[in-house]
């Protein structure tokens, strides 16, 4: 099992990772208005350019927007989470010894201690996630069961990667079980939510081109969106 999970159905969950997002960005272009969205964007190109980089870089950095500095204490969760999942796949050590069994490939790693505590920190901040769309009435009220079954599938990887680790006797069954729900995750990125990983740079451009361009951005320092 494990030969076929981290052989053909990895290369066909790259494979529906990767076609998948790009038919997302497609779409997305695609789908802006032309009249409404576009206006004077080939004019004021570099205004355009200018907005939607800064709209970006304040958004992915913490407390770099007013919207993050308002909720400081869900932001600093937020990020935790977000850094987590996206550094901790790349640079833990069994990812990098795969790819080389695999593929041949040599790639950077973290130590292991450094990764349990990613992936501590990473299922603490689902569960505040969890907690907070549970608790919170405005948030609650917004959710879906789709919201909750994507933080579920977002989280399951550290989990099983945890129990993998300290597995003892079960450890091929946590491997593969682990190694499946990342395939999951690959998968699900674009037909969900999740898909903001790279929606969301396009989202932010968007904006920040709009407000570059036609409502002041080209006029002062400051931002406010």
């Amino acid at each position: 099992m494990y030969q076929f999970i981290t052989g053909p159905l990895l290369w066909l969950s790259f494979l529906v990772f990767f076609v998948g997002l790009a038919v997302r960005v497609v779409l997305y272009v695609r789908g802006l208005n032309w009249k409404l969205d576009r206006v004077t964007y080939r004019i004021n190109t570099s205004y355009g350019v200018k907005g939607a980089i800064r709209s970006i870089v304040h958004w992915i950095l913490p407390y770099g927007s007013q919207n993050w500095r308002a909720k400081p204490f869900f932001t600093f969760m937020f990020f935790i989470f977000h850094i987590g999942l996206v550094f901790t796949p790349f640079f833990v050590i069994g990812h990098a010894v795969m790819l080389k069994e695999r593929w041949g490939l040599t790639w950077p790693t973290i130590s292991s201690g450094a990764a349990n505590v990613l992936t501590l920190l990473v299922i603490i901040a689902g569960v505040y996630l969890l907690l907070r769309r549970l608790v919170l009435p405005e948030v609650r009220l917004l959710s879906t069961t789709q919201d909750y079954l994507i933080l579920l599938i977002a989280v399951a990887p550290f989990i099983t990667g945890l129990l993998t680790v300290e597995g003892g006797e079960y450890y091929k069954f946590w491997l593969n079980f682990h190694i499946l729900s990342g395939e999951l995750w690959l998968v699900a990125i674009p037909f969900t939510k999740l898909s903001h990983v790279v929606l969301f740079f396009c989202s932010r451009a968007q904006i920040g081109m709009d407000f570059g361009i036609k409502r002041g951005g080209m006029k002062g320092s400051g931002i406010v969106w």
